[in-house]
């Protein structure tokens, strides 16, 4: 095994590149299905809601932000038609936030999207390569608890 890297390699630049690459397809995959308003911080927010409804507190968490960016997503989602939110049965304070009926099928168009581009992912490098990416994007979350926490969900590859 090669040892450790002493030049310095830009991996933020390049994953930050990877990453908008990623959104970019997404949104025009979603655009070919009729989905001209994606916005980045759709997918995440969709597949955490799909499980159900959350407060809107929770939901940052999950998403590794404050309540007020959650809350910014939030609106952005409702002013589309995608969620609702409505006061806590038992804690009035608090905002629960669920999919609407066109928000159950936009999350499913967005779940197919990704699903699709994994699979492309997966048939353009070896299983090798994609656990050593997996490595290092664990590498590069870790100290982070918030989102540590959430990656504990993604599954390895193999």
């Amino acid at each position: 095994m090669p040892g450790k890297s002493t030049a310095p390699y830009l991996f933020g630049d390049l994953l930050a590149l990877a990453r908008q690459s990623w959104v970019r397809q997404m949104a025009g995959r979603l655009n070919q299905l009729g989905y001209l308003d994606y916005r980045r911080g759709d997918a995440a927010a969709l597949r955490f809601l799909r499980r159900g409804q959350m407060p809107i507190g929770r939901l940052g968490s999950m998403l590794g932000m404050t309540r007020q960016a959650a809350r910014k997503v939030v609106n952005g989602l409702e002013q589309r038609d995608y969620v609702r939110t409505e006061r806590d049965a038992h804690d009035f304070r608090r905002h629960n936030v669920l999919l609407t009926p066109r928000g159950e099928v936009y999350a499913q168009a967005v779940v197919g999207v990704i699903d699709a581009l994994n699979r492309d992912l997966c048939a353009r490098v070896d299983l090798v390569q994609l656990t050593a990416a997996d490595a290092v994007m664990r590498a590069a979350i870790s100290g982070d608890n918030a989102l540590e926490r959430v990656a504990v969900s993604v599954r390895p590859p193999g």
